[in-house]
């Protein structure tokens, strides 16, 4: 039976400083991480599958390897909003459990609307990212009917407002709601692209990498040239 030791352990086997080192140009911590891609994470997950509680002892563990393989695992409808947000509390620093595994979990979870609305107004940097990612996720996912269109549409008037004076990965976070709301949300597409061009090029540090934060008009422009405009995704996960 797979244990959080003899898990740990494969993870350690099988780290490789070039990944550390590429999530360390990215801007994350990489002091607890082993650096294990995320092709090898997929054969570790398929072996402790619907082990729970195993997952939540892997996250809690706060290397980088083992929080990410636990968004894999773990359900997030039978979570807590106690322990979602001990999840988003524990990204700090680690971008991509605050803007992947984090929104991942809590989407499975009936509170997700009200635990991203919660979390976007955090002054905690990781936390806030993790709200408009989960935003973001249900506008992608959820029928327009079961959406709350006047509260997204007041969403995209708070990240025109706000978006200049957010924190770094904030902006880039609010930047991607645009996005969402205006390649997901039909009747909400004429706002989408009219709060884009109000935002424009949006200015994020995003490490030594030559990442490049889309702008909001032109992803829009080219998911409306494809005739894609409200198709919905099945799910966030990648």
């Amino acid at each position: 039976m797979p244990t959080v030791a003899s898990i740990m352990a494969e993870l350690k086997k099988k780290g490789k400083e070039s990944t550390r080192k590429i999530y360390a140009r990215h801007g994350m911590a990489t002091e607890n991480m082993y650096g294990v891609s995320v092709a090898d994470l997929k054969v570790i997950a398929k072996t402790i599958k619907g082990q729970q509680a195993l997952a939540c002892e892997l996250y809690e563990t706060g290397n980088l390897d083992a929080m990410y393989l636990a968004g894999m695992v773990a359900d997030g409808s039978k979570m807590s909003a106690k322990e979602l947000n001990a999840w988003a509390d524990g990204a700090a620093n680690l971008q991509m459990i605050a803007e992947y595994t984090v929104p991942w979990v809590t989407m499975e979870n009936s509170r997700a609307r009200e635990l991203a609305l919660q979390w976007m107004k955090s002054k905690k940097e990781r936390v806030a990212c993790a709200g408009w990612c989960t935003y973001s996720g249900l506008v992608a996912t959820k029928p327009d009917d079961a959406l709350d269109l006047a509260e997204i549409e007041s969403l995209l008037r708070a990240v025109v407002k706000g978006i200049k004076g957010a924190q770094n990965r904030v902006r880039y976070t609010m930047n991607g709601f645009v996005i969402s709301v205006g390649s997901y949300v039909k009747p909400l597409s004429k706002q989408a692209k009219a709060a884009a061009r109000q935002v424009g090029a949006v200015s994020v540090d995003v490490g030594d990498t030559a990442c490049n934060v889309p702008l909001a008009t032109a992803y829009i422009e080219k998911i409306e040239a494809a005739g894609r405009v409200g198709e919905k995704r099945k799910t966030i996960r990648c």
